[in-house]
């Protein structure tokens, strides 16, 4: 732990800040760079390109709860993340390769399996090495390095793409991938405590047993945020390729650089707010951060129909970091709470994405079909109406959980009830 080593835990650090930075463009693949790219280079039209980036989410879909439990009961963490980091690398490769729509589907759902590791691989390392105490500051300096190295990313395909066109992202995808697999590997194997990175609380000397797989059941504010976290996703996840295709499609050779100056806009004002998370959560509250970035959607949404105009659109896009910002950096540490002392934190996260990846499967599909028949404003406010209902769910059945982890009552048991009060609702 790091108390007991603070020359390996900062190298660990260091370490952690290389790996978020070089993984942000690795993590998400091509991300909102396909549908560009499909639309753009292999004139697919909005619905397809929709269907086929949801098959590929569903495959994260079956992948993320396995994933986490992975996870929790695996000890060569920097081993599994290298692995994903390179499969991932290939499957987006290949698809200039293979751009017809079977092939497309399969290594993009390649792609997305592999990336579901990173998640709760990423914030059990962190949590291993830093502890409970340190999690939320450590959390937020993750999501900062990580939106810092997306902004660069996108900068950098942006510049490049105006240049050589929208293939130009490939390259660029391979050159993080080996920054990003250097950068895993200078991460001290002996610096990670395994029991307290699956949640076991490290004031607790004896180490008591995981709970049972049933918590993820039984725990009612656990399932009121999985629910809240799928409907972000669905109204959040086919925003910034709505307005990419939109982009595209007033002007074909810049809709890669215009696509990128929305990344690199939302990127920037993501780190601040992962840097406000990471700072002021445990003392303003962890939920209240949580409702924030829900808020957001539903004006976003609003906003976009007002104006075609690209400067428009890519101001607009600022607000995807704020709430974007926010997410990322809150979730872990909202299950962290939840799940305190189960040992069942990684599954638990790997749960929750699971609900997340639902949504963003939905989320493109349906803003798809909308699109086409009803047009992109159309499409933008039922996406905003799917987030307001989120909020209303949030406000209503969400337990600050900060607030109730503080208050936890010892553990009952070896295998029985967690720690957590929260978590035994």
């Amino acid at each position: 732990m790091s108390n007991e080593n603070p020359d390996q835990a900062r190298q660990a650090g260091h370490a952690l800040d290389a790996a978020n930075f070089f993984l942000a463009d690795v993590r998400d693949g091509l991300g909102p760079y396909l549908a560009v790219y499909l639309l753009t280079e292999q004139h697919w039209n909005e619905a397809r390109i929709g269907l086929v980036m949801s098959i590929a989410t569903v495959a994260g879909i079956v992948a993320q709860t396995p994933a986490g439990a992975l996870v929790d009961a695996i000890r060569a963490k920097r081993a599994v993340m290298a692995a994903a980091a390179v499969l991932v690398t290939l499957a987006s490769l290949s698809l200039p390769l293979f751009p017809t729509f079977l092939p497309v589907a399969i290594s993009q759902g390649m792609a997305q399996a592999a990336a579901v590791i990173f998640p709760p691989a990423i914030a059990a390392v962190s949590l291993g090495i830093f502890g409970r105490a340190a999690f939320t500051r450590r959390i937020g300096r993750n999501e900062t390095f990580n939106h810092a190295g997306n902004a660069v990313a996108a900068g950098l395909a942006g510049v490049s793409a105006y240049w050589f066109g929208p293939s130009v992202v490939f390259y660029l995808l391979g050159a993080m991938a080996v920054a990003s697999l250097v950068s895993i590997l200078a991460i001290p194997e002996r610096a990670i405590d395994h029991d307290l990175a699956r949640g076991l609380d490290d004031t607790n000397a004896s180490r008591e047993q995981p709970s049972g797989l049933t918590v993820l059941l039984t725990c009612r504010p656990l399932l009121v945020f999985a629910i809240c976290v799928l409907l972000f996703h669905l109204s959040n996840a086919a925003m910034l390729p709505l307005v990419g295709q939109k982009l595209a499609l007033q002007d074909k050779n810049m809709g890669t650089s215009l696509m990128s100056a929305c990344i690199v806009a939302a990127q920037l004002v993501m780190v601040p707010f992962a840097m406000l998370v990471g700072a002021k959560a445990d003392r303003w509250g962890h939920k209240r951060f949580f409702l924030a970035a829900l808020l957001i959607l539903p004006i976003r949404g609003a906003l976009y129909t007002l104006s075609d105009n690209p400067f428009w659109l890519v101001g607009v896009q600022l607000l995807d970091g704020v709430a974007a910002g926010i997410f990322g950096a809150i979730f872990p540490v909202i299950v962290a709470d939840l799940m305190r002392n189960t040992g069942r934190f990684n599954v638990a996260q790997g749960a929750v994405i699971t609900a997340q990846s639902i949504g963003a499967a939905l989320s493109t599909t349906l803003a798809g079909f909308v699109v086409v028949g009803a047009g992109y404003s159309a499409a933008f406010m039922t996406l905003g109406a799917v987030a307001a209902i989120g909020v209303a769910i949030c406000l209503l059945a969400l337990p600050e959980t900060r607030q109730i982890a503080d208050t936890g009552r010892p553990p009952q048991g070896k295998t029985t009830a967690p720690a957590s009060a929260i978590a035994a609702e």
